[in-house]
């Protein structure tokens, strides 16, 4: 079932997405391995960022089929159950090759709306 608030739920995924970026800004892959809160923080934005894409349902993939969500919705069931198993460099590739082109996407697409429009 796609989301009532379809547009809350993109500026859910811009919001955390830019905040992933933010906190691993000029950062190697060295320095985020060994920086826990860091990770800690990352890995929580990217929970966020999988359950908006959970709520957004067909929506995601009807407006932005490039991107891949089913991975994203996974994403977010690793983090919470097999958080023991979550391997850096997967987060750090999503990171660096999904998240920008994620963003910049969906930020284009609402600059069309208002920001305080929650519906399509």
């Amino acid at each position: 079932m796609p989301s009532k608030r379809p547009l809350t739920r993109m500026r859910d995924i811009v919001e955390n997405g830019t905040a992933v970026l933010d906190y691993t800004k000029g950062m190697e892959f060295e320095t985020y391995t060994s920086t826990n809160l860091v990770k800690d923080a990352t890995e929580r934005c990217f929970t966020r960022i999988s359950e908006a894409s959970v709520k957004l349902g067909v929506t995601a993939e009807e407006l932005f089929p490039d991107h891949d969500w089913l991975a994203m919705r996974h994403l977010g069931n690793v983090l919470r159950h097999d958080y023991n198993n979550v391997l850096d460099t997967i987060i750090w590739t999503i990171r660096n090759d999904r998240l920008p082109p994620l963003i910049a996407e969906l930020q284009a697409f609402l600059a069309r709306y208002p920001d305080d429009q929650e519906t399509l």
